[in-house]
């Protein structure tokens, strides 16, 4: 009997301070051949990402090429609503109607749903808002290929269907985030997206063997540039390891211009070889950057603006590559 309860006990412990076995989240696994990932899938009870923060399809924790890994864990302590406890290419939308709404209405994040404004504070993406509407998800699952879709109606005229695919292309190295978004209410859209890029290459920490290269002549003011992060040559290299808790960041690289040829961005683990180029069909409309000790991310926004009855497309290629 000692024994029963001490083992009930322990589950109770594990169950009610957070612990959550892998196997507990819902997830799918894809694979072209040459390249396997793995995703989180949406889920409102039992999803591994449930934050206000960022889009719920598309969560990576794992892609693996010639077997080297691209994404992982680079955060240190999970909560699935805590807003940046996410892996992979993950993207953010801006949020629609927040200024308008009242005290206790309802404000639009597309990829989450209409979320509560609890007081009068401006908009913070660190911040967990309560959930009113999550609209519908509909995920579709084939060998190399990922559908997600959401679709939400809100109560002050937004509607959406929003799809993305994640394909693993077929006979190549790459992989393609396949967008639409097509506007089936009465207000206009006017927002903007990006991918955060949390990019854990091979573990590699962010310091002198990790390297972002640019077609432009980049450069940048902000924390850690200019000291600990270099901007020459068309690129970003470290002098240095970055200490536990420390961070480099630029609120808008410069030197991008106005084409769709600009987006493109190669990321390499020089101590592995290991390397992905981002290259996408839209201009960069702001190009931040943000590094901590475990993971280094160019993070590219795209302006979006879709009338009532319109519908539009974008899509961005992840070209994967192993030199040594």
């Amino acid at each position: 009997m000692f024994l029963k309860k001490l083992i009930i006990s322990g589950l109770l412990f594990l169950l009610f301070s957070g612990f959550v076995k892998e196997g507990d989240f819902p997830r799918a696994r894809i694979s072209n051949g040459l390249i396997k990932a793995e995703l989180y899938l949406p889920d409102k009870t039992n999803g591994y990402y449930r934050g206000t923060r960022f889009d719920w399809g598309g969560v990576m924790p794992e892609l693996e090429y010639k077997g080297h890994h691209f994404f992982g864990q680079w955060f240190p302590e999970y909560n699935p609503t805590l807003h940046d406890a996410i892996m992979g290419p993950v993207e953010e939308f801006s949020v629609l109607g927040f200024n308008e709404a009242a005290v206790g209405a309802e404000f639009l994040k597309i990829g989450v749903g209409t979320l509560l404004k609890p007081d009068d504070n401006a908009y913070s993406f660190a911040r967990t808002y309560e959930v009113k509407n999550g609209g519908k998800w509909k995920v579709k699952k084939r060998k190399n290929r990922i559908e997600f879709t959401h679709e939400l109606t809100d109560a002050t005229g937004y509607a959406y269907r929003y799809k993305k695919i994640v394909r693993l292309v077929k006979g190549k190295t790459e992989m393609v985030l396949e967008h639409s978004l097509k506007n089936i209410g009465r207000k206009s859209i006017e927002t903007s997206v990006y991918n955060h890029n949390f990019f854990v290459i091979d573990k590699e920490p962010t310091n002198e063997n990790m390297k972002m290269s640019f077609p432009f002549e980049v450069s940048a003011e902000g924390r850690g540039f200019g000291t600990t992060a270099l901007t020459e040559n068309k690129s970003i290299t470290y002098t240095r390891s970055l200490a536990k808790g420390e961070s480099v960041f630029s609120a808008g690289l410069k030197g991008l211009g106005d084409t769709a040829a600009d987006y493109d961005i190669t990321i390499q683990n020089l101590k592995s070889g290991a390397g992905v180029r981002i290259t996408a069909d839209q201009p960069i409309d702001k190009l931040v950057y943000w590094a901590c000790s475990t993971t280094a991310c160019p993070e590219p926004y795209i302006k979006l603006s879709v009338k009532s009855g319109e519908t539009i497309n974008w899509k961005i290629n992840y070209d994967f590559s192993v030199s040594k």
